[in-house]
C-alpha cells in the first residue's frame, strides 16, 4: 500500500507542476493585427447567435468573421441571415469522399480568411471580449505558429460530467507541458479544435486542414504537421476566456467521444489496453479500497484522498464545478467503457456517426 500511495502522490506532483507551468491567457496585446475568426456550423441553431455575439463583443476590433453553413437542415441559415451585414456567410460545398466534414469546412473557411491570424472556433464556443487579444499576446510572446487550449467546459448531462472534464485531466497529468511547449517533437502534442489560433504563414505553409483531410482528430494531427514544419505550438490554459458547452445530451457525449478516443491513441490496441488497466488500477480501485478502509483500517482511504486531491487541483485550475472531483472513480469506469466501445467499432470497421454523417473507422 505504501508504494501504491507514493505512486499516486507522484501523479499529484506531476499535475501540480503542469498547473503551475502551463501558459495562461491573462495578458492582452496592444497590437491591432487583423484576425479572421472562422466558424464552421452544421445544424447549430442553438449556438449560432450566441457564438457570433460573443465574437462581435471582442475588444480586439480589427477582425472579420466568416461562418460556413455546412448543409444545415435546422434554423441555422435563418439566424445567419440576421447577421449578414456584420459577418460573411458562405455555403459549404459537397463533402468529398476522402474528407471529414469539419475538416473540409475549416479548409473552405481558410480560403476566405483575410487576416494575418486565423482563429478557428466551434459553434458551441463562447469567447470573452479579451480572448483574441490574449491569444495574440501569447503568439507574440512565444513567436508561435499556433496557440491552442482546452476551454472551460460547463457540463450538464451525467455522462458529460464523467467524461468531458477528463480532457483537462489528461493534459495536466499525462502531457509534460514544459516539454510540449518547447519541443518540435510531434509526440509531445495536444490541441483542442474548439480554439485554434494560427499565424497565417504557419497555417498555409504547413498545408492547413488539407494536410489532415481524413482525420477524426484533426486538431492534434494538424498541430503535429506544424511542428514537423518547424513551427512552435503552444498549449495554454484558456479557461479564463474561452468556454465550450460541448454536449446537451448523454447520447451526444457518447457519440462525440466515441469517434475520437481510440483514434486519439493511434488506434493502438496495446495502448488502449494499457490506458484501461492504468485507470482501473489507479483511479477506480481507490474507491473500493476506501470503502474497505471505512471498516477501521483507515490507511486504505488514503489513495482515494490523493486521487481526489489531484482531480480537485486540476478542476480548480480549469474552472470546473467545485465538487466534480468526487466523481473521478466513476469517470475512470466511463472512460474504460468508452474506450472499449470505440476500439471494438474500429476493429469491426463499423464506422462512427456524427452530425448525420458516418465516418470509416
Amino acid at each position: 500500500m505504501t508504494i501504491y500511495v507514493l505512486i499516486l502522490i507522484v501523479f499529484l506532483i506531476l499535475s501540480a507542476v503542469n498547473v503551475l507551468t502551463m501558459p495562461s491567457m491573462n495578458r492582452k496585446s496592444n497590437g491591432n493585427d487583423h484576425v479572421s475568426v472562422l466558424i464552421p456550423m452544421r445544424n447549430e441553431e442553438k449556438n449560432a447567435e450566441a457564438v457570433i455575439q460573443s465574437v462581435l463583443h471582442s475588444s480586439h476590433q480589427n477582425l472579420d468573421i466568416v461562418v460556413l453553413n455546412d448543409h444545415s437542415t435546422d434554423g441555422t441559415a435563418e439566424i445567419l441571415k440576421k447577421y449578414q451585414h456584420k459577418i460573411t456567410v458562405i455555403e459549404g460545398s459537397k463533402l468529398p469522399d476522402s474528407w471529414v466534414g469539419k475538416v473540409f469546412a475549416c479548409h473552405q473557411l481558410s480560403k476566405q480568411a483575410k487576416g494575418e491570424y486565423l482563429l478557428f472556433i466551434d459553434a458551441d464556443v463562447r469567447v470573452a471580449p479579451e480572448a483574441i487579444s490574449q491569444a495574440l499576446w501569447l503568439q507574440k510572446k512565444y513567436d508561435a505558429g499556433l496557440i491552442t487550449g482546452f476551454p472551460r467546459f460547463p457540463v450538464r448531462p451525467l455522462l458529460g460530467k464523467l467524461l468531458v472534464p477528463l480532457q483537462h485531466f489528461f493534459i495536466f497529468f499525462h502531457l509534460p507541458n514544459l516539454i510540449a511547449n518547447s519541443t518540435l517533437k510531434p509526440a509531445f502534442t495536444a490541441a483542442h479544435g474548439a480554439f485554434m489560433f494560427f499565424e497565417r504563414d504557419a497555417y498555409f505553409s504547413s498545408g492547413g486542414h488539407s494536410s489532415v483531410s481524413g482525420s477524426l482528430v484533426e486538431d492534434v494531427h494538424l498541430t503535429r504537421v506544424l511542428k514537423k514544419k518547424g513551427y512552435r505550438c503552444i498549449l495554454a490554459n484558456v479557461t479564463n476566456s474561452v468556454t465550450c458547452k460541448m454536449y446537451d445530451a448523454n447520447k451526444d457525449v457518447w457519440e462525440g467521444f466515441l469517434k475520437n478516443v481510440f483514434n486519439g491513441i493511434g488506434k493502438s490496441k496495446a495502448g488502449a489496453a494499457g490506458v484501461m488497466l492504468f485507470y482501473f488500477a489507479f483511479y477506480f480501485l481507490p474507491l473500493p479500497f476506501a470503502i474497505y478502509g471505512l471498516a477501521g483500517d483507515y490507511i486504505w482511504i488514503i489513495p482515494l484522498l490523493v486521487v481526489w486531491a489531484q482531480t480537485f487541483l486540476i478542476d480548480i485550475a480549469t474552472k470546473q464545478s467545485p465538487f466534480h472531483f468526487i466523481l473521478m472513480p466513476f469517470s475512470a469506469l466511463a472512460l474504460i467503457a468508452l474506450l472499449s466501445a470505440s476500439m471494438m467499432k474500429s476493429i469491426l470497421n463499423k464506422g462512427y456517426t456524427w452530425k448525420g454523417r458516418v465516418y470509416k473507422s
